[in-house]
Parts: C-alpha cells; sequence; structure tokens
C-alpha cells in the first residue's frame, strides 16, 4: 500500500558549496514509524514555449510560500496552537524555536524588513505554542507558552503586514504597551513588558498562536490595501512577520 504524496509543510533547505548541492529537511514531531521518500525529477533546460508560463513565483504571499510560510486559509492559522510542558518538552521547544530562526533567516534573503520582524510556529506547520520576534536594533525575542496579561489603555494604529496574506497591509488598532507572561526553557515563568513597536510585534505572533489573524483587529469597515497602495501612503515599511497584535 503506497501512501498519498503530498508537498513538505515546511520548506527544503538548500545549500551550494563549490561544485555540491546538499539538500536538507526536518520535521517536528513526526508520527510514530513515520516514512518519508523524496522523489526527483530530472529534465532538460525548459523551452517555455513547450512548458507555457514561467512559473518562478511572483507575487509577496507567494514568494513567502515558496520558503515554506504557511498562507490564509490553512486550518492551523485558526487554531490555538499546542502549549509546551516544560521543562519536560525542552529539547522539542529547542527544535521548534531553531526551524523559527531557519524561516526568519529564509525570509531575510526575499525581504527587507527595517522595522522588525517575527514568526510564529503555527505558520511553519507546526502546532506548538512558540514565537520569535527580531528587533529592528537585531534583538531577538524567544517567547514560548506567551500570553498578555495586561495592555496600556493608550493605543495608536499603524500598517501590518503578516507573511501569511504579506501582499497586502492593513492599518490596526494595537495597545501601546503591554505585559506578557511567558516561560524559558526550563519553564520558569516570567513577565516582560513591550512597548509600542516591539510591542504590536510581540503581540501579532501571540495572536498567532491564539488563532487570530490581524484581520480580526481591524475596524469594522477597514480593508487590508494592496502593497503597491501601501507604497503609495508614504508609510514605511511598518511589516511584521505574523506582525504585532494584542488582546482586548
Amino acid at each position: 500500500m503506497t501512501a498519498e504524496a503530498f508537498p513538505f509543510r515546511t520548506a527544503i533547505q538548500r545549500d551550494d558549496s563549490e561544485d555540491r548541492r546538499v539538500f536538507c529537511w526536518s520535521t517536528d514531531e513526526a508520527p510514530l514509524h513515520a516514512r518519508y521518500r523524496l522523489e526527483w525529477k530530472f529534465r532538460a533546460r525548459p523551452n517555455t514555449e513547450e512548458t507555457g508560463p514561467d512559473m518562478t513565483p511572483t507575487s509577496a504571499s507567494q514568494k513567502m510560500q515558496s520558503i515554506g510560510i504557511i498562507q490564509e486559509g490553512d486550518p492551523i492559522l485558526s487554531r490555538v496552537a499546542r502549549p509546551f510542558s516544560l521543562p519536560e518538552e525542552a529539547e522539542d521547544a529547542r527544535r521548534v524555536v531553531a526551524e523559527l530562526a531557519s524561516a526568519a533567516e529564509r525570509a531575510d534573503t526575499i525581504h527587507v524588513f527595517s522595522k522588525g520582524m517575527g514568526v510564529a510556529a503555527p505558520q511553519i506547520g507546526i502546532d506548538r505554542a512558540a514565537a520569535i520576534v527580531r528587533t529592528p536594533d537585531g534583538e531577538t525575542i524567544t517567547l514560548l507558552n506567551p500570553r498578555v496579561i495586561e495592555e496600556s489603555a493608550q493605543t495608536d494604529e499603524q500598517y501590518e503586514g503578516c507573511w501569511s496574506f504579506f501582499d497586502v497591509r492593513g492599518m490596526v488598532p494595537r495597545p501601546l504597551s503591554i505585559s506578557v507572561e511567558h516561560q524559558d526553557i526550563d519553564g520558569e515563568r516570567h513577565i516582560t513588558l513591550f512597548e509600542r513597536g516591539v510591542a504590536r510585534l510581540v503581540g501579532h505572533e501571540i495572536d498567532h498562536l491564539e488563532g487570530v489573524l490581524y484581520r480580526e483587529r481591524m475596524r469594522p469597515g477597514v480593508e487590508p490595501i494592496p502593497v503597491a497602495e501601501y507604497r503609495g501612503t508614504g508609510q514605511g515599511w511598518q511589516y511584521r512577520s505574523g506582525n504585532a497584535s494584542s488582546r482586548k
């Protein structure tokens, strides 16, 4: 009996070294006794007259999908992510964080994130409560089992972007500061205050872990706008990978 074939939900990494090309793939929480088979199809350089239109990703969302980012509509993006039992699942948590760091490195090759970036585990097909945020200053914030426990009454409204539907940007109201309870790899609980742009980034990623996309945070009647129109607003790149978000 042969199982049905389907694409990997996380990207295969490629490393070119001199005359060798090495491909590497890993997965988290593989089913018991699971087996994987890679099939390679070799062919001559394609003739555009025979093969039809170029299939190279062109839109921002297609580029994100090509590096393993789950796109809007996938059920995993609307589910609450499964928390870690720490420190018992410390090794699992480390592996997921490593996968998130790898995804961030891949994203860095296709887009410039001058305002910071972030990515949550569901966005790379992993149903666990982990996310990372990289601030504009280069600091990496690791979030394990995070939840917002307090937020400021003062808010502002800024454009956000999301890797899972990166062709548009949306104006999203957020609190100017949030207090987040989270755990470290040893299971110790911490409460950290995040402010302004970093609060927006962190909140957006926590939303992903709760199955919320930023569309749900926008004011009634307000819709995301295409990237080309957004650039014309002169707002600059107010991006986040799974942008920032907060609790209402």
